[in-house]
């Protein structure tokens, strides 16, 4: 498949996740076909997961991101918890088939399953613009790292999220604050048509995932950002309004107990 030219599968909704309830894990849900909100609306914050029956000795964090996008909605906001050798991704390393899946479906299913994870929280929706996410991780082991995963569904292969942070030396009511920076998968041409992107902004099938890699590189990369056909790829679908600074997300975490 060359860059710029072949469409993917087609497919409109994202894949719902399926939370897996793991030792320490702050909830669950079931696989249902979710609408995408319109890509200018704000979403509004959930209620945090709740945390019943937590034992005596566990460790409670909640973690709260925003999107600062004009018009990039991400994909389900997906926490795990891992230990430190077990990163879901690093600059410069291939991205692994389940990361690929997310980045260019905002399918998180697979990345839930993997057997590495220790804690996993996921919401239920796409967040829009402006929009914040809150959720409440549970875990009685304070030397594994958080990673915090999400697509930005009017891309080609964009994701955002904190990598392998460590959970470690938070006091209770500590807070930490990062911004959340983009990058490219490595699987996927950044084409910017209709058929290759999942969200409002394209109809691409099965998510717009295709397992074939398309791109230039196969290797996780920061992303140069959106084109649009504004700004001189003719052959985009997305106009100027779909381009992000290189931070789209800001997130703080708490520790609670």
């Amino acid at each position: 498949m060359t860059k710029f030219l072949n469409a993917k599968k087609s497919l409109v909704a994202l894949a719902c996740l399926s939370a897996v309830t793991l030792v320490g894990c702050g909830g669950s849900s079931t696989t249902t076909p979710l609408d995408l909100p319109e890509a200018s609306a704000p979403v509004a914050t959930p209620a945090p997961v709740a945390t019943p029956g937590t034992a005596e000795g566990s460790y409670e964090y909640e973690i709260t991101l925003t999107n600062v996008t004009s018009n990039q909605p991400l994909s389900p906001i997906t926490l795990l918890t891992h230990a430190e050798d077990d990163s879901l991704f690093d600059v410069g390393v291939e991205a692994s088939v389940a990361l690929e899946v997310l980045a260019e479906a905002g399918d998180n299913s697979d990345i839930i399953a993997l057997s590495t994870n220790v804690n996993t929280v996921a919401d239920s929706a796409p967040l829009g613009p402006g929009g914040t996410y809150t959720g409440r991780l549970v875990t009685d082991d304070t030397s594994l790292n958080l990673t915090i995963l999400s697509m930005l569904v009017n891309t080609n292969d964009a994701i955002t999220g904190l990598n392998n942070t460590d959970l470690a030396n938070y006091e209770v009511n500590e807070k930490k604050s990062f911004s959340l920076s983009v990058y490219d998968s490595g699987t996927e041409a950044n084409t910017e048509t209709a058929a290759t992107i999942p969200g409002p902004a394209g109809v691409g099938a099965d998510g717009g995932f295709d397992s074939a890699r398309d791109d230039i590189i196969n290797v996780v990369t920061m992303h140069a950002g959106v084109i649009s056909n504004q700004d001189g790829l003719a052959d985009s679908d997305l106009d100027a309004s779909y381009r992000f600074d290189n931070v789209v997300a800001k997130v703080t975490i708490t520790r609670l107990k």
